[in-house]
Formats: C-alpha cells, sequence, structure tokens
C-alpha cells in the first residue's frame, strides 16, 4: 500500500480498500487466538463450573476492551512518528525530552516483541492442525507444522506482494466465520451474554480459588495488540480503530460461543472448544480456513518483526543486516539474516514444545514485558504533549495494575517453559545493549579533522597534478560526521599518505537515516570547485539506501545546473560517460593488538567485533557496486599497552 506524502491526511481517511487490508495484516494474531485461548483455561476431563466459565468470558471481554481498545486503539495510535508506529517510533518522539537513556526500555520492548514474534507462527500454526486430530487423535502435527514454517519463511524472500492481497478477503471470511459459529453455538444458551458484567470477573478473581492465575491464560486473547500499534504505517490509524469494531464484535461472539458449548456439555474434552462448536458438515473446510488464517497471523508478525529490526538499526542498536525490499509495494522489507534465525528459532519451539497445549506456557509471558514498557513510555510521551498530570497519572495506573496483574500471573509459566521466552528476550536485548556500547566506544576513538581552506587547496592541488597518476575520476569517501566542515583524519589520511590518491573530484558522504520514513532529500556544500563536495544524503528509515544511485543522480543534477564541470583531460577523452568513473573508500575498523583492556571492557569490545560477523560490510549496507568499492581497514586502540618496556641487550665485550 502506498505511504501518502501527508501522512496526516494518510491515518484520517477511510476507505474500503484500506480497512479491508487493516483486516488481513493487523488483526491476523490477535484474530487466532480464539483457536487456543480457552483450550489453555479448560482441561481434558475438567467439569466446567459456570463461575470459572462466565468469569474468564467476562476478563476476555473487558481485556479487549480495557487493553485492546482503550490502551492501544484510541490512546497508543495517537502516538505516531510521522505516520509509524511500534516501541521504537514511540521511543524516537520522547527522546529528545527525557534522553537518550530511555533506549534501554525500548531495546527491552522491543526485544521481547521479537522473542513473542518466535513463539507466536509455532502456537497459530500447531493449534490449527491439531483441529485434525478429531479424526487421528494421535496423529503427529509436527511434521506438518513444520513444514508450513518452512514454506512460509521460504516465500519471504519472494515478497508478499502477490500473496498479499488475499490476507484481507480471507481474513474477512475468517471473522466472519468465527463470528457465525460462535452465534450458532449461542443459540442454545444466550444466557452467557451476561457476562459483559464485569462483575462476573470480579468474582472469578476474588471468590474462585485459583481464579486470578487464571488470568495468564485469559491474557492470550490479547497478545496481538502490541503488533497491531506496530502495522499503524502500513494501513492508517482511522482504518485499524474502524475495523477493530467489526473485529472485535466478532472475536466477542466466538469466545462466548465457545462459553455456551462448555457449559452446555459441562467438560471439556481433549480437542479445542473452537473445534468443537464447528458443524460436523464444515470441518474439513474449517481446519483449513484456521490454517490459512494462522499462515496470514504468521505473515503479519513476520513482516513486523522486520520492520522492528530495521528500525533497531536506524537507531543503532543492532548490527547493519541487509535490508531488502522485494516488492514495489513502499515499506515492504525482507531481512534475510533475520528471516532464517527467525525459521530456525520457530523450528526449535515446534520440536521442543510439539503441542499448542505446551506452547500456551512460553506464550505471553515476553510480550507482558513488552506492553508494560509502552505503558511507561506513553505515559512519558502525554506528558511531553502536555496532557493533564493528574489524567496521565490516573490512566497509567489503570494499565500498569491491569498488567501487573497478567504479569504475575504468567510467572507462574515460568517453570513450564516460560522462561525460554525469558532467556530469548534477554539474549536479543544482550546483543542490542553490546552493540549499542560498542558502537558509543568506537565512535569516542574516531577523530575529526577541519576542511580549512589549506585543505581545501591541497584536495585542488592533488586533483590537477598530473603528474601523478590518476586513482578515479571521482573518489568518495562514506563519513560519518553530519557537519560538511569536518571530516575523519583517516580519510584524509587516505588522500595524502603515500601513495597519495589523486582524482579529479573529492567527494565526501554523510547518509544521515531520517526520523521520517520516505523522505528523500540532500544538500552539498562545495568545499573546492570542480575538485571537492561534501553531500549530507537524507534517507528515510524505509527506504532502501541505494546511495551509489543517489550519487550519480546528484551529480547529473550538479551538472545541469552548472555547479560541476567535469576537465575532459586526455585520458578521459575517450570516455563517453559525463561523469567518468568513481569509486567509494569504505572504512572498516578491527581491534588493534596493542590495547590494555580490562577483562569486562575487553569481553564487550570483542563481543561487539564478533556482532559484525552477522552484519554486512558498509557497501552492501548502502547499496554500494561491489565494482566501485574499495574497503580499507584501520586499527582501533581502546586504552594503549605501557606495561611494556623492551630493553637493548648489552653488546659482547662491552
Amino acid at each position: 500500500m502506498e505511504h501518502s506524502t501527508d501522512y496526516h491526511a494518510f491515518h484520517k481517511q477511510i476507505k474500503p480498500a484500506g480497512l479491508l487490508i487493516a483486516i488481513g495484516i493487523v488483526f491476523g494474531d490477535i484474530g487466532t487466538s480464539p483457536l487456543y485461548t480457552l483450550n489453555a483455561l479448560f482441561h481434558e476431563g475438567e467439569i466446567v463450573s459456570q463461575t470459572k466459565a462466565l468469569g474468564i468470558l467476562s476478563c476476555i471481554i473487558w481485556t479487549l476492551t480495557l487493553q485492546t481498545t482503550l490502551k492501544y486503539i484510541l490512546i497508543t495510535l495517537q502516538a505516531d512518528n510521522h505516520g509509524e508506529g511500534g516501541i521504537f517510533s514511540l521511543y524516537t518522539l520522547i527522546r529528545r525530552y527525557f534522553g537518550k537513556w530511555l533506549i534501554v526500555p525500548a531495546i527491552l520492548g522491543g526485544a521481547f516483541l521479537i522473542a513473542d514474534g518466535i513463539i507466536t507462527p509455532p502456537i497459530s500454526v500447531a493449534s490449527a492442525i491439531e483441529g485434525l486430530q478429531k479424526f487421528d487423535p494421535h496423529l503427529d502435527t509436527v511434521p506438518i507444522v513444520i513444514a508450513i514454517i518452512i514454506v512460509l519463511f521460504l516465500i519471504q524472500q519472494l515478497g508478499t506482494q502477490q500473496i498479499g492481497r488475499f490476507f484481507g478477503p480471507v481474513m474477512l471470511v475468517w471473522f466472519s466465520f468465527i463470528g457465525i459459529i460462535g452465534v450458532m453455538a449461542l443459540s442454545s444458551d444466550w444466557s452467557v451474554l451476561k457476562a459483559i458484567n464485569p462483575w462476573y470477573a470480579y468474582e472469578l478473581l476474588v471468590n474462585y480459588p485459583e481464579g486470578f492465575w487464571l488470568l495468564g491464560g485469559i491474557f492470550l486473547c490479547t497478545t496481538g495488540a502490541e503488533a497491531l500499534y506496530s502495522d499503524m504505517g502500513h494501513v492508517g490509524r482511522n482504518n485499524i480503530r474502524i475495523s477493530w469494531i467489526y473485529v472485535k464484535v466478532c472475536l466477542i461472539l466466538s469466545y462466548a460461543g465457545q462459553t455456551a458449548w462448555l457449559l452446555g456439555v459441562g467438560k471439556a474434552n481433549a480437542l479445542s472448544p473452537f473445534y468443537n462448536i464447528i458443524p460436523q458438515g464444515i470441518y474439513i473446510p474449517s481446519v483449513i480456513l484456521a490454517s490459512m488464517a494462522t499462515v496470514i497471523a504468521s505473515q503479519a508478525l513476520i513482516s513486523g518483526c522486520f520492520t522492528l529490526v530495521n528500525e533497531a538499526i536506524r537507531l543503532g542498536v543492532w548490527p547493519r543486516n541487509r535490508v531488502i525490499f522485494p516488492g514495489t509495494i513502499r515499506g515492504q522489507m525482507y531481512i534475510p539474516f533475520f528471516n532464517w534465525f527467525l525459521m530456525c528459532a520457530c523450528i526449535l519451539m515446534v520440536l521442543h514444545f510439539r503441542e499448542s497445549k505446551n506452547m500456551e506456557a512460553a506464550f505471553g509471558l515476553s510480550v507482558t514485558l513488552t506492553m508494560l514498557i509502552t505503558t511507561f513510555l506513553m505515559a512519558l510521551y502525554l506528558v511531553t504533549r502536555r496532557i493533564n498530570l493528574a489524567l496521565v497519572g490516573l490512566i497509567t495506573t489503570v494499565f500498569l495494575a491491569v498488567e501487573c496483574s497478567f504479569l504475575i500471573a504468567n510467572l507462574q509459566k515460568l517453570h513450564e517453559g516460560g522462561w525460554i521466552m525469558l532467556v530469548v528476550g534477554a539474549m536479543l536485548s544482550l546483543t542490542m545493549l553490546t552493540w549499542q556500547q560498542g558502537r558509543r566506544m568506537q565512535e569516542k576513538l574516531i577523530a575529526f579533522s577541519p576542511i580549512t581552506p589549506i585543505v581545501a587547496q591541497k584536495l585542488s592541488d592533488l586533483s590537477t597534478n598530473y603528474a601523478i597518476r590518476s586513482y578515479a575520476t571521482n573518489l568518495i569517501y562514506l563519513t560519518s560526521s553530519s557537519k560538511n566542515d569536518l571530516i575523519e583524519t583517516r580519510a584524509l589520511d587516505s588522500i595524502f599518505n603515500s601513495p597519495a590518491k589523486r582524482a579529479d573530484i573529492y567527494w565526501f558522504i554523510h547518509v544521515n537515516v531520517a526520523d521520517e520514513p520516505y523522505t528523500l532529500q540532500y544538500d552539498v556544500k562545495t568545499i573546492s570547485p570542480n575538485d571537492a563536495y561534501f553531500i549530507n544524503m537524507h534517507i528515510g528509515f524505509r527506504i532502501e539506501p541505494k546511495v551509489d544511485l543517489f550519487f550519480r543522480r546528484i551529480v547529473q543534477d550538479l551538472i545541469s545546473t552548472g555547479e560541476l564541470v567535469y576537465e575532459q583531460a586526455e585520458e578521459k577523452k575517450y570516455d563517453r560517460r559525463d561523469m567518468g568513473d568513481y569509486r567509494f573508500i569504505v572504512g572498516s575498523s578491527y581491534l588493534s593488538y596493542d590495547n590494555a583492556l580490562s577483562f569486562w571492557k575487553n569481553l564487550l569490545i570483542k563481543s561487539y567485533y564478533n556482532l559484525k560477523l552477522i552484519g554486512v560490510q558498509e557497501g552492501a549496507n548502502f547499496g554500494l557496486d561491489e565494482s566501485n568499492v574499495v574497503y580499507e581497514k584501520y586499527p582501533l586502540v581502546y586504552q594503549p599497552l605501557d606495561e611494556y618496556v623492551i630493553k637493548r641487550m648489552p653488546t659482547a665485550g662491552s
């Protein structure tokens, strides 16, 4: 879907196509929760009590109302960063008010959301495929689930533009289906709808034995709420809000129908209540539809993880993985390393837990932590918007009370498998923090030199010194300096140190990844006319940084305006290209042996350099053709060695 250049108008508009896309992309995760939520709360052979059944239904209704509707649909969706949502976008909005230390909770929230993305595809697909166990209770669904997951991740590299067109219609059929079969099951006992009264939830939590601890399973009904905030930039705020009305009604009808069935039969069986209310005549098509819905839900979450990692790369808290934009839909992306990482992690989850009922123990705990962090960051955002502090305090207290209750209840899942997701989230958090701290330490060691008139004159003299063999017509240095009067000292050393690199024109390019998702602009400073230029490229974080292509376009712009004129030297007279050849010089640091580091600092820095191995070189990251790139490695000394003193041995006879 194309984003409007005016994101305010984009978020205000409500269109049928937008509503359909919102249903297909945004609500997949939360929309498949009826497959397994009640199955996690009622165990095979359990006698169903009215207090528990109606109390759970009431808790589900009010969880969807407080958490999903009030917190996310009405409040959190207001916090957009130039049209984009998600926890890192929320951090970007408030960091200038409260400082960069907020990156720590943002990293934790993002890491645990990714951890939730690792368990969601396995539990969703497994819960759908297990519907086949009605015909064969001993059917091993593990190979089928793994096969579906492998296919799902294999198609990511092709882009999901074509199959994405079916997401909306399929999910619309899915929500209509679960709503209709819910009504059919409700027809036997409409009285369960009285669970809309929150008194039944209170009775369950306060008076029912171990009722509070059931919140760990009840929370499964809203686990997709955090993901819908991340997808706001794809479909628009108002499209999400309007389509949620229909989605919520269908979800409540589905849960109510399952509750009516449980009360009607009075005893839970091995099959999910969802599959028990499906008429026999449409059972197989229903399993197929459920499987399609879970694949779509998984696809939406995978895309959300790609978006999250891309923003983490932009913020400098994740190694520079290669980001590919496979389709023509603006913003659609594919990150190869992370795709295969997610696939392997999902397969390991399936092999470890095997059945969806076992995965429920690990599901929900990690996303509860993300929701708590979002509440904290959201409170700070509301303060920056000058909302009445008493109101902010009231809203925050309500959400923290609800989410802390869910967290405490979910903690009982630790020994049942929940610890796995905490370990995964902690490892991802540690990776991000290590990368961020390593980058900060490296940046402190980079020396910069001012581009003085003397330096400009030296560049001009070298450019026209034809006694030195030409290195390239255009010699381009990527620089981390955003100031057009500063450049890395190592870049100047690379040019002037013997052997000197003579070029007709020297270019220094800084790539600024802008907070605006789709901006693409540049500004240029002339250091020496026709000899040296400094370019600042401003590229939105949802645009693939094709710096090689953008550079050539900028050169053509400068030629057309007369700001740049290429001299036709003898060696260039046969070159048919207006701008001649060009070569990018990309610097890459390595840890020098001449370091004296403490144990922890040595561990941090070596971990940082090891993490570079899972990333790509700067050339690939910035879209530079390999034929035009030269990599220059340079050592970094964090703490020089000074304890070694080498003495000359006395000569014989002295």
